[in-house]
């Protein structure tokens, strides 16, 4: 039992990618879909964090008596993902708005009825 909760980071990060990946698949709202993929990805970045830490690491700054050092590269990657992360956002959201005005709504099954109306 203590094994769990030594580990309780990885079962948060499941938790929030499998919502993520369920409210992708299951939602017909393209904005519901922008939302579950945003929950995923920061899943992922949970866990690229948690592995970048160190038990008894300390912040990579040489000092007196330190030896063991956490690893930044994880953060660094992380602080870039987001960045993009934020940018693809916003175009996805500024997709949906557009298909809104195109179509007059943003659910998946009425855009591809009008579509075979067409």
């Amino acid at each position: 039992m203590t094994d769990f909760f030594l580990h309780y980071h990885y079962w948060v990060v499941v938790f929030l990618m499998m919502t993520g990946l369920y409210v992708v698949v299951e939602s017909g709202n393209l904005v519901k879909k922008i939302v579950g993929l945003n929950v995923f990805q920061a899943s992922v970045f949970i866990l690229y964090i948690s592995l970048g830490v160190v038990d008894g690491g300390a912040a990579p700054v040489l000092r007196e008596g330190i030896t063991v050092y956490s690893n930044p590269l994880p953060h660094v990657l992380i602080l870039t993902a987001i960045v993009v992360g934020v940018a693809t956002t916003a175009l996805g959201l500024a997709l949906v708005v557009r298909i809104k005005e195109a179509y007059g709504t943003v659910e998946e099954d009425d855009i591809y009825g009008q579509d075979e109306g067409e």
